[in-house]
């Protein structure tokens, strides 16, 4: 079981990593954009700021280590971005409402998850073991 434990962080750790490197590198101008299309104040910085967030949870889920910060880092991305930028109940197009509906949920799932990881006390194969409760 702490093999598929494993096969799972690197899941959920490359996808954090993936959306750092959008919100940090690949795509900071769409989101910016996005996020002032979606009336987030100082758009750039909150882009940045959430990319610097997903950064951390990707790296502390990776590698094991900190997964308390891990999880409230995650937790800070999940909850303005999930309420601000997916606000499916304001949206009139019924093709977008559903796109971000979706998005709702997703993250809110995700937040779940993240949620659940402060249940594990010991994570196998970690780089740094023996941190919790940090």
């Amino acid at each position: 079981m702490e093999i598929l434990f494993l096969i799972g962080r690197i899941i959920v750790g490359l996808f954090y990593l993936f959306n750092a490197a959008n919100h940090l590198i690949m795509g900071t101008g769409q989101l910016t954009q996005y996020a002032a299309y979606k009336g987030v104040p100082a758009p750039r910085l909150a882009v940045i700021v959430s990319g610097i967030l997903l950064l951390i949870s990707g790296l502390s889920f990776l590698l094991g280590v900190y997964p308390g910060i891990g999880v409230l880092s995650a937790v800070l991305f999940f909850l303005p971005v999930t309420f601000k930028m997916h606000n499916f109940w304001a949206v009139q197009d019924q093709q977008q409402r559903i796109v971000e509906m979706v998005n709702f949920n997703k993250n809110l799932a995700l937040m779940g998850a993240a949620l659940m990881f402060l249940l594990i006390e010991r994570w196998p194969f970690s780089l740094i073991p023996n941190l919790w409760p940090f």
